[in-house]
């Protein structure tokens, strides 16, 4: 594996999308011993979640979208219209419950 470097890393710690990354991350260990979960899946998102948390996770994101770019794109896009769906639901029901 060569090293892959993202060019400029903007860092965004957020715990609990640090937890959920960790999660994914311990998930995905798991899953390389225990026939039945999926670890390289797990894995991945892990990386994918912690992406903008740490460093090495930015890093290895770098050379994945290296190495598969047409899918990471299609990942990012999917996680910028969910971000945007999400956050059109959350001023709905602010404003359901007047509080918004």
């Amino acid at each position: 594996m060569d090293n892959a470097r993202a060019p400029y890393v903007t860092l965004n710690p957020r715990p609990k999308r640090k937890a959920l990354g960790w999660f994914f991350i311990v998930l995905g260990v798991l899953g390389c011993v225990l026939p039945f979960l999926q670890g390289f899946l797990f894995l991945a998102l892990g990386v994918f979640v912690l992406r903008d948390q740490h460093l090495w996770a930015a890093h290895r994101w770098a050379w994945v979208e290296k190495r598969w770019p047409g899918a990471v794109s299609k990942i990012e896009s999917l996680e910028s219209s969910m971000t945007a769906r999400f956050a059109g639901w959350g001023a709905g029901l602010r404003r359901a419950i007047g509080r918004g």
